[in-house]
């Protein structure tokens, strides 16, 4: 098994730079949000989509949450989604090309039918959180993966997702052997996250980052950084990058802002930071 290593030497991060052109030309991402009092989490990823330099980025919010969430947002833009027939008809504007679902996204009949239309639609999807259960409880939905979605499990979801790896990752197999075979099942890209985060994807390319060391990042257990990496990996979807290329730099980007900030991080610092990250780098 050739385990690729995620460092900076790794890293093409001349793909990071903006173009000329319209907004459109990097790419619009929609993220579905979950209902009123649970939008918090779904903010986190498109904040993080648009500071990694996704063009537009659009919040799809149930109809219960849309005035919660317009009084909080400025540059993100706002898609009323009352059920999947909705999320179809906004699906029609081509310039759409990622979808995030999950981030306080919640586990009921609409969520499952949202999460469907988004698999059918054949768009590129990041599948975080709760649409994670989603697929775990619902066989057809998880048929429905390809190589264009990935998956951003951490350890409590991926063992639902695959109690089988999970139980032999406890007797002893590799993270990165764990999500080779994860990413091989599902037909898609898996970022199992931890301080080893491995990205795998259904062709066998694996690669492994430790934030361990004088890389670790313990101020990323905090709640809704996941939701940020998620978001991270969607704006870079957006830009253009294949899945692969998105979920490597965005894993390494969203310890770099760790770093970078250091103690007292909370997730919402994470975006924020990053225009520092990237300039530090030349980008």
């Amino acid at each position: 098994m050739d385990v690729r290593s995620i460092a900076r030497e790794h890293l093409d991060l001349a793909v990071l730079r903006k173009r000329q052109g319209h907004k459109y030309d990097h790419g619009h991402a929609l993220v579905l949000s979950g209902g009123a009092g649970r939008s918090g989490a779904a903010l986190l990823a498109a904040r993080g989509a648009l500071r990694i330099g996704a063009g537009a980025v659009t919040l799809g919010v149930p109809p219960a949450a849309q005035l919660e969430v317009a009084t909080q947002i400025r540059a993100l833009m706002l898609a009323r989604v009352a059920d999947a027939a909705a999320l179809e008809a906004i699906l029609e504007d081509e310039r759409i090309n990622i979808l995030c679902l999950g981030p306080g996204f919640g586990l009921g009949e609409r969520q499952g039918a949202l999460l469907a239309s988004a698999l059918r639609s054949g768009r590129g999807l990041v599948i975080d959180a709760d649409a994670l259960t989603l697929l775990a409880r619902d066989a057809a939905l998880f048929g429905w993966l390809h190589p264009g979605c990935v998956l951003t499990p951490h350890g409590g979801e991926f063992a639902r997702l695959f109690p089988d790896l999970a139980t032999a990752l406890e007797a002893g197999m590799g993270r990165a052997e764990a999500a080779g075979k994860a990413a091989a099942r599902a037909g898609a890209w898996v970022i199992l996250k931890g301080s080893e985060t491995c990205v795998a994807g259904p062709d066998g390319a694996i690669a492994r980052h430790r934030a361990t060391g004088e890389r670790a990042a313990p101020w990323l257990a905090t709640a809704g950084a996941g939701d940020v990496l998620a978001g991270f990996v969607t704006g870079l979807r957006a830009r253009g990058l294949a899945p692969r290329q998105a979920a490597e730099l965005a894993v390494w980007l969203h310890v770099e802002c760790a770093l970078d900030f250091g103690a007292g991080l909370i997730a919402e610092d994470l975006p924020e930071r990053l225009p520092r990250v990237m300039n530090r780098l030349g980008i």
